[in-house]
């Protein structure tokens, strides 16, 4: 099969995916229907839930695996959409549609690139593709809960929107519920303890604490109060005000020990969702990174959190795209990125050598 081929098919294959709604936890109508195109194409898919996995044709037990992953879930269209999100709207070389850039262009791109190598019998590595689900949401049925299944993986490559610019590292994600206590009064009278002051006081505590570790690849602990909600009535004090914290950490920090720091600052009761996001890197030194380097792709440390953060290997993240539009009305991918994507991925496995 040529690569003008596979690049046709790919921008295709995006262009069905956005027409099909793929919200977290809704992925099952595009996931039958790429289980349905992959078995067409005698890729011979596995699956569980809504997650799909192939191995090459030539399969060897040994030699190394390497794993490329990334979801077919998008999150919710935001207002401000001046087109139909579930249309793959083409003008020139821009495909509009919801999941365009993040991460339909990742999906199709590492699956041309397994595609190209899938009857190769010579290669040096076994490449393992899948297509996952819930990664919007770090949900338990996205690609954490078939690791079991798809055994050895040497190295990933997680596709998302990053320019095809090499991550080596990403922040890991911690979200805290907090809550200000007071006591509720007449808002006429000096009568009670008004949480909301107390919430404010804490807040501003977080604005101005800086976590003193600071990571010469992905920076500094970063820390955001999103959401903040009390009271019920005009006239009443309000005996309690619950905000959310996201908190961006950096490997000098687990989320556990990062949230020992905060609930210790703070008079707020502290209840963190989960720790499970950590922060996740991988060595420079690394074959792959050192391929990709010397291709003259740039690498850094991205501040977002992916399947990166569930996935136990050595992994970068590297995908078409930009994300900047992620999340963002009107989002969009260039066909051009698909094909240069396709074309970057076969390049930096056609010279890696472990």
């Amino acid at each position: 099969m040529t690569f003008d081929q596979i690049a046709s098919e790919s921008v295709e294959l995006l262009k069905a995916m956005i027409e099909i709604p793929s919200f977290s936890r809704e992925e099952k109508e595009v996931a039958d229907y790429l289980e349905d195109k992959f078995s067409g194409w005698g890729l011979n898919p596995s699956r569980i839930g809504n997650n799909l996995w192939m191995r090459n044709k030539a399969w060897s037990d040994e030699k190394p695996v390497i794993l490329l992953n990334s979801h077919i879930d998008t999150v919710c269209p935001t207002g401000g959409w001046i087109y139909d999100p579930f249309k793959a709207i083409v003008e020139g070389q821009q495909i509009t549609g919801l999941g365009s850039n993040d991460a339909g262009a990742s999906v199709v791109s590492l699956l041309g690139t397994f595609r190209y190598f899938f009857e190769d019998d010579n290669l040096p590595y076994n490449l393992l593709f899948c297509s996952s689900a819930e990664e919007e949401i770090s949900g338990e049925n996205g690609v954490a809960s078939i690791l079991g299944q798809l055994g050895r993986i040497d190295i990933a490559i997680v596709g998302e929107p990053t320019q095809m610019q090499i991550a080596i590292a990403e922040k890991g994600l911690l979200v805290l519920d907090c809550e200000a206590k007071g006591r509720s009064g007449h808002a006429a009278r000096s009568e009670g303890e008004n949480a909301i002051y107390k919430a404010i006081n804490d807040i501003q505590i977080l604005q101005s604490f800086h976590f003193p570790l600071e990571s010469t690849v992905l920076g500094p602990v970063k820390m955001t109060v999103t959401q903040i909600e009390a009271g019920r009535q005009h006239n009443v004090v309000p005996d309690s005000c619950r905000f959310v914290v996201d908190v961006r950490t950096n490997e000098h920090y687990s989320n556990e020990e990062a949230y020992q720091v905060i609930a210790g600052l703070i008079q707020s009761e502290v209840h963190p969702r989960s720790f499970r996001l950590n922060s996740s890197g991988i060595n420079a030194d690394h074959p792959l990174v050192q391929r990709g380097i010397d291709m003259g792709l740039p690498v850094y440390g991205s501040p977002t959190t992916s399947d990166q953060a569930v996935i136990p290997h050595p992994s970068i993240k590297m995908g078409p795209g930009d994300s900047a539009r992620s999340h963002t009305p009107n989002e969009y991918i260039m066909i051009n990125e698909i094909k240069e994507g396709i074309a970057t991925y076969i390049k930096l496995l056609e010279g890696l050598k472990f």
